[in-house]
């Protein structure tokens, strides 16, 4: 485990459209053992990557603002690149709280690719938008950018975090539509753009070409986390156990119950969403 000078305890929330931020939980419990960790999941409009720009940023204020008010934490884990990407200056004008946001590697891709040719798996909606072009060129500027927004991949990431196989031809589908692209077979490193990619990575390392880097950004996450609470006063943990919270009921609830206990987490439960504008009161 990756250990620094002093580990910080307190309450943080993790905020994400489906289970796919459950990739970042797993990485503070390895580096925080010690945080208490509630987790919301806006299920009712899973997925958010196909979702348009202005209403999910009023969604997502006014229901983590809530979330906020509710369950007093010391930071906010914006666990979801979609989420991050929209919305995160706007959470931050409206709370007092460290927020800790997930965007595409592509930084860290332009610092370790040698062939200088990357890409990036996605959602078809974070894919296309202005940001990535801005990181690309602020931070991998020499690097040829190829990227990828699948439709399908979250959905299967879902499944396998509930334990269903997945078929190899689906997952090598998108892989195929990644590296059969100009200049596809020159990347030699790849970011993962979508936090619920992160359980499908033993697939995604076995089914790509040979010799490719794969980078998951959740303990990048977890290290951010763990130097905003360092720099900032934390509450004493609740002494009830970290809640998982949804906005609309999971169709197999057994399946996710079993799942979420394998990361500390004993039952689910209902958070209702605010009224729309809420965000704007």
């Amino acid at each position: 485990m990756d250990t620094g000078a002093s580990v910080p305890v307190g309450r943080s929330l993790v905020f994400d459209s489906g289970i796919g931020g459950m990739g970042v939980v797993q990485a503070l419990r390895d580096l925080l053992p010690a945080l208490h960790i509630d987790y919301l999941a806006d299920t009712a409009l899973f997925p958010y990557g196909e979702q348009p720009d202005d209403l999910l940023t009023s969604r997502i204020v006014s229901l983590l603002v809530a979330a906020c008010e509710r369950l007093q934490p010391d930071v906010l884990v914006i666990a979801c690149n979609t989420a991050s990407t929209i919305a995160l200056p706007a959470l931050r004008q409206r709370l007092n709280i460290p927020v800790v946001g997930c965007v595409p590697p592509i930084r860290w891709a332009g610092r370790v690719s040698e062939s200088r040719v990357i890409g990036l798996l996605s959602t078809s909606a974070t894919a296309r938008r202005p940001y990535i072009l801005q990181l690309h060129r602020d931070f991998a500027p020499d690097c040829r950018l190829i990227t990828h927004g699948a439709r399908r991949l979250a959905d299967l990431a879902e499944r396998a975090f509930l334990g269903e196989p997945i078929a190899d031809s689906d997952v090598q589908y998108e892989l195929t539509c990644l590296f059969s692209q100009p200049h596809g077979g020159e990347i030699d490193t790849v970011g993962l753009g979508c936090t619920h990619y992160t359980f499908l990575m033993d697939a995604f390392e076995r089914l790509s070409p040979p010799g490719i880097t794969w980078l998951d950004p959740a303990p990048a996450v977890a290290r951010q986390v763990r130097t905003v609470l360092q720099d900032a006063p934390c509450s004493s943990a609740p002494s009830r156990p970290g809640r998982l919270l949804m906005t609309c009921a999971p169709q197999d609830i057994a399946r996710l119950e079993t799942a979420a206990q394998r990361l500390g987490f004993s039952q689910w439960d209902m958070f209702a969403a605010p009224a729309p504008g809420m965000a704007e009161a």
